[in-house]
């Protein structure tokens, strides 16, 4: 059973390994931004949609954050590369740098956002309870 307040992103098949990503929209410290999940290794992973070196959205089409290999996510903008299991930079301007990232939980084929701290469902959003 999902978390207590857990918010829908989507069906668990929406996602498949090294494809597109589906984005969602969460507020953080008082302000509303954009989120994402890709799935990775069969693992769903999820972060603010914003490059650690400046903050601008990172999928260089709506959902595409994959490279063509399938392997890195990538910043269309300067083409820092990350590591999907844990948003860390491995290539591009800010090396070392990390991705937010998200609690997020796959349960009974969803895939759930888990709010907490700065990070807050849109006042619109569905909540799972």
């Amino acid at each position: 059973m999902p978390e207590p307040g857990a918010q829908l992103i989507c069906a668990s098949e929406a996602l498949v390994d090294g494809g597109t990503g589906v984005r969602f929209a969460l507020v953080h410290r008082g302000r509303e931004i954009g989120a994402f999940a890709v799935r990775h290794g069969g693992t769903v992973y999820a972060y603010l949609n914003e490059c650690a070196h400046v903050p601008m959205e990172m999928d260089w089409q709506e959902g595409q954050f994959f490279d063509a290999t399938q392997t890195w996510l990538v910043c269309a903008t300067h083409g820092a590369l990350y590591e999907p299991h844990s948003g860390r930079c491995v290539g591009g301007p800010c090396r070392g740098a990390k991705l937010v990232a998200l609690a997020v939980q796959e349960e009974l084929g969803k895939v759930c956002w888990i709010p907490g701290g700065d990070f807050q469902p849109l006042p619109s959003s569905l909540t799972l309870s």
